[in-house]
């Protein structure tokens, strides 16, 4: 039953912006990651819910997707995510809260695997540029983002490979299919 989630919860890059998804479910996927195991269990993760159609668009231009494809815009003009949450560590809890990345690895995975199980699909961000989505945002300065978690409900196909003869395992599309 995992495996079948984990297989289900794949990066999509290309959402049906006309399927919203309501601010309690963004914040109950966020409960979630209450019960993962942490390094410390400081709580020193912060999130951060973005929904209203202003902030996802101006969010946008600040994220990087699929940097290895050279030749695609993504997301498609159109087919934008409709709800992200940024998560970012809090240094007035412990100093150097920007360090605990496995946390914010595990947090972002459980996530996403709820995500997943509600119906959604989204995109694990770490190309961004921290300074610019922390003003945009308005986080207070001991506060920053680590990374993006970009939802919707998703428009595009995405199939699983085995590792190509020559042992490449770089992800590529075709006729619009993402493989993985």
């Amino acid at each position: 039953m995992l495996k079948d989630l984990l297989k289900a919860s794949r990066s999509y890059r290309s959402f049906d912006e006309s399927v919203r998804i309501p601010n309690e479910l963004l914040a109950d996927w966020i409960d979630h990651a209450r019960y993962c195991p942490s390094s410390i269990n400081l709580q020193m993760l912060k999130f951060r819910i973005v929904s209203t159609e202003k902030e996802c668009a101006a969010l946008l231009p600040e994220t990087r997707w699929a940097g290895k494809l050279k030749d695609v815009k993504l997301p498609p003009d159109g087919h934008a995510p409709v709800a992200y949450i940024v998560i970012c560590s809090d240094n007035s809890v412990i100093d150097g809260a920007d360090k605990f990345q496995k946390d914010v690895g595990i947090c972002a995975q459980t996530i996403m695997l709820a995500a997943c199980e509600a119906g959604f699909g989204g995109c694990i961000i770490g190309s961004f540029t921290s300074d610019n989505v922390k003003a945009l945002l308005s986080l207070p300065a001991e506060v920053n983002p680590q990374q993006i978690l970009a939802f919707g409900k998703p428009d595009e196909s995405v199939e699983l490979t085995e590792e190509a003869a020559d042992g490449s395992v770089t992800y590529y599309r075709e006729n619009g299919i993402h493989y993985v």
